[in-house]
């Protein structure tokens, strides 16, 4: 069903045309300037995405990854995985015999795979791009160039680069919140793309300094290689619609997967079928400890079952998610299934006036990624190769060639038709598919309008710090916001739920943005709150 107007605390944008949602403004008027020249959504995705390259290093750049998912025409969409592989040089033996019993975490290229950002924003422009990619990548190489005002977590969080060189740019400036940032650096990697395209990238400056940082990690046959594919998507149908993401490596199969176990369970409890209307009410202790038992039932054996070779369908298969589903208490953790095995990202999304809606995500990993550098291209690595195993033999082990399991997650639900209704994401490692799943129930089952959704409040499942370790056999904590309905710490706590509820956390809970195509064919769409510098833009 499609939403109904509700009261809200946050305001959803609504547009006739085009509409862009990103983590900060800047980007999204990027994005909305472009649809307004003619470009299509794929056009305004890549835009905003350059642009945060630029002005959110603390969490995206030019060194990282990228997913999209493309919904252009009835059906489902396609998908796209820009994601680096490991380089010819690696070599799981030398890091365990250095005593490594996981992936380092920070100041260690062997964690910094080929980025594929560049040859996804390539791939996707050669496909749906309608502008030339010069123009597109243009407001981001002015944006580098002339300067842009520095967000507050970008002044906040500079001070974690301490120590970490060839990248003078970011290492040796402390801008006050508004403050200007220049980064000639990436302004040259960009125009070097927007002349030349991918082989200028990896072959050209970046591709030298990538070599020189990896002393052996990568050669030039890793870099002419594109990291780019077009892949079949992942989806199933839920609360009335199909739910599409894209297959392993990434991790979005835990939010069908969630989903489905959601809607068994509380189709089961109310004897109601598959009744649309069998989800408890959002403000209630049953609703969110029915969506953290659903999250974790798909999650558990996670890091046992995700690797790029697995078999998405069989992983989302019914059957499986039945059998999981049956495992649900409802007065209690689902404790008879324990883990098999003892962020810094963006999420954006745009659709234009022709309806082309795409769900992007952009990332790190971790922050400011791996704290390592392409000396003189402005440009840091990120660290996605924390998803790499060091277990010999495991499905996911750290190898040449190899992809990451990975944490991105974006997310496109259409109608059974297979028109548009929606496209959303979100930031936030491990709890990535946790946010999606409450975004799906809230927007698909619950039919609350955008922003409303985006704005309530939510729970993640986090086993450590690092928001990286939830599945691999530590015990879990409920994490609330603070604004959460008064009864869900008491009714998960009488649930046998260890619970916390957290402070101020802008980076905590994941930033979400969502576009919804209404039947009426007005766009309406949020950007998330907790990012303080984001924006729903329409084109005009």
């Amino acid at each position: 069903m499609d939403a109904v107007p509700t009261t809200r605390r946050w305001p959803t944008t609504y547009a006739a045309e085009g509409l862009v949602c990103s983590v900060d403004h800047l980007a999204s008027a990027a994005g909305a300037a472009l649809l307004g020249r003619g470009g299509s959504a794929a056009d305004a995705a890549i835009a905003a995405s350059a642009v945060l390259a630029v002005t959110t290093p603390h969490m995206c750049g030019m060194g990282g990854d990228l997913f999209a998912l493309v919904h252009h025409r009835p059906g489902p969409p396609e998908v796209l995985n820009a994601s680096g592989r490991a380089g010819s040089g690696a070599d799981p033996d030398r890091l365990r015999a250095e005593g490594h019993v996981r992936m380092p975490f920070k100041g260690d290229v062997r964690s910094a795979p080929v980025p594929g950002c560049v040859d996804g924003w390539c791939a996707l422009h050669e496909r749906h791009g309608c502008l030339p990619l010069a123009e597109v990548l243009a407001p981001a190489i002015r944006a580098a160039t002339h300067g842009f005002p520095a967000s507050p977590m970008l002044a906040f969080t500079l001070s974690r680069l301490d120590g970490v060189t060839g990248c003078d740019e970011l290492t040796t400036i402390r801008p006050t919140i508004g403050g200007r940032v220049r980064r000639p650096g990436v302004a040259r990697q960009l125009a070097a793309v927007a002349e030349g395209g991918r082989a200028a990238f990896y072959e050209g400056a970046f591709g030298a300094a990538l070599l020189a940082a990896g002393r052996g990690e990568f050669d030039a046959t890793d870099l002419a290689r594109s990291n780019a594919d077009w892949v079949e998507p992942l989806g199933l149908t839920v609360w009335g619609h199909d739910l599409w993401t894209v297959p392993p490596n990434s991790q979005g199969y835990l939010s069908l997967a969630g989903a489905r176990i959601a809607e068994l369970v509380a189709s089961a409890t109310d004897g109601a079928g598959a009744d649309l209307g069998s989800l408890p009410a959002p403000d209630t202790a049953a609703w969110v400890h029915l969506l953290v038992e659903a999250a974790r039932l798909a999650a558990h054996d996670r890091d046992a079952v995700l690797h790029e070779a697995a078999d998405g369908r069989a992983l989302i298969d019914d059957a499986r998610l039945r059998a999981r589903a049956a495992r649900f208490d409802p007065f209690g953790p689902s404790g008879t299934v324990a883990p098999d095995r003892p962020g810094g990202t963006i999420y954006l999304c745009a659709v234009d006036g022709a309806g082309m809606g795409v769900s992007l995500i952009q990332s790190n990993a971790d922050g400011y990624g791996a704290h390592v550098a392409a000396a003189g291209t402005g440009i840091l690595l990120h660290n996605r190769g924390i998803g790499f195993s060091l277990e010999p033999g495991h499905p996911a082990e750290y190898g040449p060639g190899r992809r990451p399991p990975h944490t991105l997650s974006p997310a496109v639900a259409t109608r059974l038709d297979g028109s548009l209704r929606a496209v959303f994401g979100t930031m936030g490692g491990d709890s990535q598919p946790q946010i999606v799943l409450q975004l799906a129930a809230r927007l698909l089952a619950g039919g609350q309008e955008v922003g409303e959704a985006i704005d309530a409040p939510r729970f993640v499942l986090q086993a450590s710090p690092d928001g990286f370790s939830t599945w691999r056999g530590e015990p879990q904590i409920v994490r609330l916001e603070e604004h959460a309905p008064a009864s869900w710490a008491p009714g998960l706590v009488e649930r046998g739920q260890a619970v916390t509820v957290a402070g101020f956390d802008p980076a905590g809970f994941g930033h979400a943005h969502a576009i919804e195509v209404r039947g009426d064919g007005i766009r309406a769409g949020a950007a998330d709150p907790r990012s303080m510098t984001g924006a729903a833009v329409a084109s005009v």
